[in-house]
């Protein structure tokens, strides 16, 4: 008599109808099989931790300006409120308005040629302070000293404290004179910081601090100079209701100030905006990082299902039904996708404290690094979301196939389409994956427009492998063996040819892009653009001196054209009557409405300028006050023909009518302005003047450092800006940023070489087993090389030249839609980026494959 069969642990009692397995045995199973190890997956992790990575730092990392920008907002700004004005200083009553709710100080800012006689002039910014300034932080200066004493007036000379660049500039060292107008300077000590340089903003010339004494003792106060005043308050209480009820009764009971109103809340708006944007391009660029990736991903996860066919196999055998196989094997790779991330997010955690310690004497701003959860679980919450989208598909396939197809796949596969449950998870990830981009964007619209061009490339690499693989399978049979192998190994079931294209595609898109972009800026600013500007913008010409001015231009550049219009500043207070600060402008216009514009009147249109609408005013109107705006503004601010626009202009508020719209060609660097009013609008106002002056050929630099000398002592209130300066600074600012980018764009491009890694190494096996048959049936190794050669050159070249077009197309779009310059169609650099990517996808195809040629076939054979 046999004993009974005890049954194996786990497997259901007959009394008891099957269970179905819950979520613990999947992941108790998941977890087992990972004990292997995680071979086969080093792409797909590096892939995942570059992309979060990238998304972790830099959002942290702008979690860490913002949070340093809003803890130190009353540092920056000088105070909890600043009041500017521009062209005057705050009136006795308003003075007054503000002494009443706390303490204030008040500073002015200015541009102004400093004169060191025989050693030269050169353009500087000057800030004149009170006796309260700083008022909140510390001014360090070296030698070290309090701003009172340095400034203080002594024999007749006024104190400075000059930037190190000024004295670099001119040759000078603390204790040297130089002129500011009719008053002389001792500089005193050189500046190391200002607690309030963000919000003073940045200029084209070196930082010169005086008193307000020594500012008026210059002669550079006249009406209509271009200098703002801004008082600061200090209030006792420094609460958010304070501050709420001192700025709602400055905009009751001070309602015809003219006020531009900033708080410590929004201290260095233009900068944290400047942060966010740019948080939105590197967020953008390491979204891509992790698409590209994802085809990483999805080539991994392919190669992990062609490993695993057998476990499959035996699992459905066993009668584990098809969800859960899917369900166990999902649960392996989104563990191994967990891996990634925690890597990604530990090294974009790490990274502003990194940055941090590296730039804490370089940056120029209140960078407090620290741990953002809500960005980390952002940045984890992409990664899971892409790895969810890129490897649902492989692995759904898995549900339907019976076993024998799964043994039989390797020699014949199965191209079923996965179950609808599995392309609905797909659609939710992807779905889940496009609302997350699009609820932390910063502008939604940039971030829908960068979602429809990345899966509109992806739809196209797409169409292109299929269109080489059809021509491909088409192709007359050819007599060279090797070539008609290449051929047959790029349409074969299982070819390479999807990936190689997609990865390899994205990569010479990206750097053709760049390159397009890199030669369009250069060449804007190194040629096109110098050859028709002005030599020189001259501004604060006092209008009593505008002929003398005039007199003296011709004397000394007989051969110059000299243009020179009337200028003043004034701020946009509202647009029919609805007020500025409550109107939704386009991001292309949006700066019109931030602070202060320059303005002019004129009789004629501006040069520069051609009439886009409307019509322009007789020689001798005297109707109501007229302007003529810009035509961006009809899109970016919703204007059109007869609307009215109020501006605040010495702190008096003109309405003016629009009368027409102009196209303006600012890259010719002339006298234009975004508003043009009508002359009677501003009849009797003062004001000084702009001027611009022509060289028919560049002056040496001598020449025209002795006409700035010349200049400061005949004119010390004029202001002379050199273009050649401006343009070296901002081709400066360009290059930075442009380093920046290709930087961080280095990330898509790693990502793209993994992932061609990836995709090469996930087809090695079956590379492999194709060498050994070939070499025991006679091939030579000559002949298996030149095969995978021809093979990967020629999938290499269509995808270098669909990325060359699509990369063109990108550039072109960057350069003339954002940007607004020419776009220069040289296609050197991306041709040699297109050419390096070509060579390194033979150069990683043959890897391996070169070694193991050399071994005789059997010792490979017996272990496939």
């Amino acid at each position: 008599m046999h004993a009974p069969v005890r049954p194996a642990p786990g497997t259901p009692s007959p009394a008891h109808p099957p269970r179905a397995a819950g979520f613990g045995l999947v992941l108790r199973l998941a977890l087992r099989d990972l004990r292997g190890g995680l071979r086969g997956f080093g792409v797909f992790i590096a892939c995942l931790a570059l992309g979060v990575m990238a998304i972790a730092a830099v959002s942290s990392a702008s979690r860490g300006l913002s949070e340093g920008l809003g803890r130190e907002g009353r540092r920056i700004l000088g105070g909890d409120a600043a009041f500017s004005l521009i062209h005057r200083e705050p009136s006795p009553a308003e003075r007054a308005f503000l002494e009443r709710h706390g303490i204030v100080s008040v500073i002015a800012t200015m541009r102004a040629m400093a004169n060191a006689g025989e050693q030269g002039a050169a353009l500087v910014e000057i800030k004149a302070v009170d006796d309260g300034y700083p008022g909140i932080g510390a001014l360090a200066t070296d030698p070290q000293a309090e701003p009172g004493p340095l400034l203080a007036e002594r024999d007749g000379q006024f104190g400075g404290i000059a930037d190190p660049v000024l004295l670099g500039r001119l040759g000078l060292k603390t204790g040297d004179l130089i002129s500011i107008g009719s008053a002389r300077i001792q500089l005193r000590a050189a500046l190391v910081s200002e607690p309030d340089k963000i919000a003073a903003g940045v200029g084209f010339g070196p930082r010169l601090i005086v008193s307000q004494a020594a500012l008026r003792a210059s002669g550079l106060l006249q009406p209509g100079s271009l200098v703002r005043w801004t008082a600061r308050v200090i209030l006792p209480d420094p609460s958010d209701a304070t501050l709420e009820a001192l700025i709602a009764a400055a905009g009751r009971e001070q309602a015809e100030a003219g006020w531009e109103i900033r708080s410590r809340v929004n201290a260095a708006p233009n900068f944290q905006r400047n942060i966010e944007r740019f948080t939105q391009f590197l967020t953008l660029v390491g979204l891509t990082a992790l698409l590209v990736g994802g085809v990483g991903v999805a080539n991994a996860v392919g190669r992990f299902v062609e490993a695993k066919k057998l476990d499959f196999a035996t699992l459905k055998a066993l009668g584990a039904s098809g969800g859960r196989v899917v369900a166990i094997h999902l649960a392996e790779v989104m563990l191994v996708a967990a891996i990634g991330i925690a890597i990604g997010l530990g090294l974009g955690a790490a990274a502003p404290f990194a940055l941090g310690a590296a730039l804490r004497d370089v940056l120029p701003l209140p960078f407090e690094p620290t741990l953002a959860p809500a960005e980390l679980a952002i940045a984890a919450l992409y990664g899971f979301l892409t790895a969810l989208v890129f490897a649902i598909l492989p692995l759904g396939r898995a549900h339907d196939v019976p076993v024998s197809a799964l043994f039989r796949d390797r020699v014949e596969p199965d191209r079923r389409r996965p179950r609808w449950i599995y392309l609905a998870i797909f659609a939710a990830a992807l779905a889940g994956l496009v609302g997350v981009a699009l609820a932390f964007a910063y502008d939604r619209r940039i971030a829908l427009l960068y979602i429809g061009v990345a899966g509109g490339v992806f739809v196209l690499l797409r169409l292109v492998a299929a269109v080489l693989m059809a021509l491909a399978r088409r192709a007359p049979r050819l007599r060279r063996p090797a070539l008609r192998l290449a051929l047959a190994n790029i349409h074969r079931p299982g070819a390479l040819t999807p990936s190689l294209v997609l990865s390899l595609g994205l990569g010479v898109a990206l750097l053709s892009a760049l390159a397009f972009i890199d030669v369009s800026l250069t060449r804007q600013l190194t040629s096109a653009l110098p050859a028709r500007a002005p030599s020189f913008f001259f501004l604060d010409i006092p209008n009593a001196q505008s002929a003398a001015f005039d007199r003296f231009v011709a004397a000394q550049r007989p051969d110059a054209r000299l243009e020179r219009v009337p200028m003043m500043r004034g701020r946009i207070v509202a647009l029919n009557g609805v007020p500025a600060e409550k109107i939704a402008a386009g991001e292309q216009m949006a700066w019109v409405l931030e602070g202060d514009r320059g303005i002019t009147y004129a009789a004629t249109m501006p040069e520069g300028s051609r009439l886009a609408s409307g019509e322009w005013w007789p020689q001798d109107y005297r109707g109501e006050p007229l302007v003529s705006f810009d035509a961006r503004g009809i899109e970016g601010l919703g204007l059109k023909l007869g609307d009215t626009l109020t501006v605040n202009v010495l702190g008096r508020t003109i309405t003016a009518r629009i009368a027409s719209f102009r196209d303006i060609e600012w890259r010719s660097l002339g006298i234009n302005f975004v508003m043009v009013f009508s002359p009677n609008t501003f009849a009797g106002a003062p004001h000084t003047n702009l001027a611009t002056m022509t060289m028919p050929e560049a002056a040496a630099p001598a020449a025209d450092a002795a006409l700035m000398r010349r200049l400061a002592v005949d004119f010390p209130s004029v202001t002379a800006v050199r273009v050649r300066d401006a343009l070296e600074a901002v081709n400066v600012v360009v290059s930075q940023l442009a380093t920046a980018i290709r930087g961080a764009s280095s990330l898509a491009i790693a990502a793209s070489l993994l992932v061609l890694a990836g995709a090469l190494a996930a087809g090695q096996r079956a590379r492999l087993y194709d060498a050994m048959i070939l070499k025991t049936l006679g091939a030579t190794r000559r002949f298996v090389l030149t095969s995978y050669v021809l093979e990967y050159a020629g999938i290499g070249v269509v995808s270098a030249l669909f990325g060359l077009v699509a990369g063109a197309a990108a550039g072109w779009g960057v350069v003339t839609k954002v940007m607004r310059i020419d776009f220069v169609f040289d296609p050197t650099g991306a041709i040699l980026a297109a050419t390096a990517a070509v060579v390194v996808t033979v150069m990683f195809g043959l890897a391996g494959t070169v070694q193991i040629l050399s071994k005789a076939p059997a010792s490979h054979l017996r272990n496939l």
